[in-house]
């Protein structure tokens, strides 16, 4: 029976960022209209705010991706090593809205967020945040989980039922 973390992601915030550090590749799923799933490979970067786990992806805006999106903004993100350790990220996802919001997600990536997490985006859109192709997906998790390879013990973060507007 997994250990259940409400509402303070601190709790969870040390094991999050060392498995996303050491895993780095996350299979993002969206659903399709007719409830299909599809997966595909990626790597978003992340940070906290206000006491809860907050993910930027760079991406091309695609018209299957933004058809998902549009149709059903749940996501998952799963991370997994040869160790057996595992992290599952349920969430909602969404375009960001603002060039404030793709220019903050291009300084993570530079960065790295978490450290060493994380590339030079100019190596995908040349033309910098202004670039027409670049774009970037918010995600707002309300549940994560980890699994520990070596006893699969698990933890549960969900995020506190007062602020779920985005998730809901």
């Amino acid at each position: 029976m997994p250990t259940t973390v409400a509402g303070r992601f601190t709790d969870v915030q040390d094991p999050f960022f060392s498995y996303i550090r050491d895993i780095t590749y996350a299979t993002m799923v969206t659903v399709d209209r007719r409830n299909r799933p599809r997966a595909r490979v990626l790597l978003p970067v992340w940070e906290v705010v206000d006491d809860r786990p907050v993910g930027w992806l760079a991406s091309y805006r695609t018209p299957v991706k933004s058809a998902h999106l549009a149709a059903n903004p749940h996501t998952t993100y799963s991370y997994w090593s040869p160790r057996q350790n595992a992290l599952h990220i349920d969430a909602v996802s969404t375009w960001a809205a603002s060039e404030a919001d793709k220019r903050h997600a291009w300084d993570l990536y530079v960065q790295g967020s978490p450290p060493g997490v994380g590339y030079d985006p100019a190596h995908y859109w040349r033309g910098g945040v202004e670039d027409p192709g670049y774009d970037v997906i918010r995600i707002d998790p309300w549940r994560v989980q980890l699994v520990r390879g070596s006893d699969l013990r698990s933890t549960v973060w969900t995020a506190p039922s007062g602020s779920r507007e985005r998730t809901a």
